[in-house]
């Protein structure tokens, strides 16, 4: 079964100020940029990972990790592969898949 992830990546993106609190919820707007820990590791610094809001790349400046959509946010965040990630956005965002 083939997985849309232009529509979920899409879906997401509308969703995202409520999904970053939700994911990472010591983190706050700064601009066009969501600035908080990342939960990953061991992260001290506020501001060291970054999700932009307007197009859901993301990166984090102390290990290098980043990505170019929320799907792959999610799957950085929960550890897991990208398929698996959509599939689980898609049911969050009550996507029929």
């Amino acid at each position: 079964m083939s997985i849309d992830f232009r529509a979920i990546n899409h879906a997401a993106l509308s969703a995202l100020p409520a999904l970053l609190v939700r994911w990472l919820p010591d983190g706050r707007r700064h601009g066009r940029e969501y600035v908080a820990r990342n939960p990953t590791r061991v992260d001290r610094n506020l501001g060291s990972f970054s999700v932009n809001t307007v197009t859901g790349k993301w990166r984090d400046f102390a290990d290098g990790a980043g990505g170019k959509d929320v799907i792959s946010l999610y799957a950085y965040l929960r550890g897991i592969g990208q398929g698996a990630a959509a599939r689980e956005l898609a049911s969050i965002l009550r996507i029929p898949t």
